[in-house]
C-alpha cells in the first residue's frame, strides 16, 4: 500500500516549459500515479485553456502548482534532486535508470526528506548550470534511432516508477528520526559552494587556472557525500577561518 506521506514529499519540477499543454499533460500523468506536487520554473507561457484541457481531471494539481523564477528556488529545501536528461554533456553526473532513480527517490522520502525530480525544456532540456544543481541524472533508455520523448511521456515514465516503488516494500529509515543528523538542504549546500568558491579564490588555489573544472569536481564530491547540517556548519567554519587567515596574509603584504 502506498504511503501518502511519502508521495507528499516528492515534487516534479518542470523547467522552462515551452508549451502550456505539456504542463497540463504532466499534471495528468502525476495524478494518475497518485502524485500531486508539481512546480513550474519560468515557463515560457502562462497556463491557459489548453493546459487545463489537457490536464483532463488533474486541474487541481495544475492549479496548485507554484510558479517560481529559478530551479534553485524550486529545490531549495530538497535533500535529493534528480535531473532527467539525455546523456550528460559536460557535466559529469552519476546516471540512473528510471527504476534505480525511483528507488532513491522513495528511500530518501522515507527518511523524511524533500525530493525533486526535474525535467527541462522540450527542445533543449536542462542547461549545464541547472544540471550542476542535481545530485544525479536520470536517463530514460529510449531507442537511439528515435530518442525524442515527449515531456509529459517522460514525466509519466518516472511517475510510474515512483508509484511502483511506493507500492512496494519501501524501507523505513533504519535510524530513529530523533537520532539521525538532518541532511543539509539544497539551499544550504549552495551557500556552502558559494563560500567554497570564494575561499579558493582568496587563498589563490587556482593559480591562474580556470576555476570551473575544480568547482565541478568539488560539487560532485560533496553532493555525493550528502553532508548533514552539522557537518556543513563545520566545513563552513573551516572555510571562514581560511578566509580570515588569507585576509591577514594579504594585509601583511601591503
Amino acid at each position: 500500500m502506498s504511503d501518502p506521506s511519502l508521495a507528499a514529499r516528492i515534487r516534479f519540477v518542470l523547467v522552462g516549459t515551452q508549451h502550456p499543454g505539456n504542463m497540463g499533460a504532466a499534471a495528468r500523468a502525476l495524478k494518475t500515479m497518485g502524485l500531486a506536487r508539481l512546480v513550474l520554473v519560468a515557463p515560457e507561457k502562462p497556463l491557459d485553456e489548453e493546459a487545463f484541457r489537457r490536464s483532463a481531471g488533474a486541474e487541481d494539481v495544475l492549479g496548485d502548482a507554484p510558479v517560481v523564477a529559478t530551479l534553485a528556488e524550486a529545490v531549495a529545501d530538497c535533500r535529493l534532486v534528480l535531473g532527467c536528461t539525455a546523456r550528460a554533456r559536460r557535466v559529469q553526473l552519476e546516471e540512473l535508470l528510471p527504476t534505480a532513480a525511483a528507488a532513491r527517490v522513495a528511500d530518501k522520502a522515507a527518511e523524511g526528506a524533500e525530493v525533486a525530480v526535474v525535467f527541462g525544456r522540450e527542445r533543449t532540456g536542462l542547461t549545464n548550470e541547472e544540471l550542476q544543481l542535481c545530485h544525479a541524472a536520470v536517463h530514460i533508455p529510449s531507442d537511439p534511432a528515435f530518442s525524442s520523448l515527449n515531456l509529459a511521456a517522460a514525466v509519466q515514465v518516472l511517475a510510474y516508477e515512483v508509484r511502483m516503488r511506493l507500492l512496494g516494500d519501501t524501507a523505513a529509515p533504519t535510524v530513529e528520526p530523533g537520532l539521525r543528523e538532518q541532511p543539509a538542504s539544497h539551499e544550504q549546500l549552495e551557500g556552502f559552494f558559494g563560500q567554497l568558491g570564494e575561499t579558493l579564490e582568496e587563498i589563490e588555489f587556482h593559480k591562474g587556472r580556470a576555476p570551473e573544472s575544480a568547482m565541478r569536481k568539488l560539487r560532485r564530491l560533496f553532493l555525493r557525500s550528502e553532508p548533514s547540517e552539522q557537518e556543513l556548519r563545520l566545513l563552513r567554519g573551516i572555510l571562514a577561518d581560511a578566509q580570515r587567515m588569507a585576509r591577514i596574509a594579504h594585509d601583511d603584504k601591503k
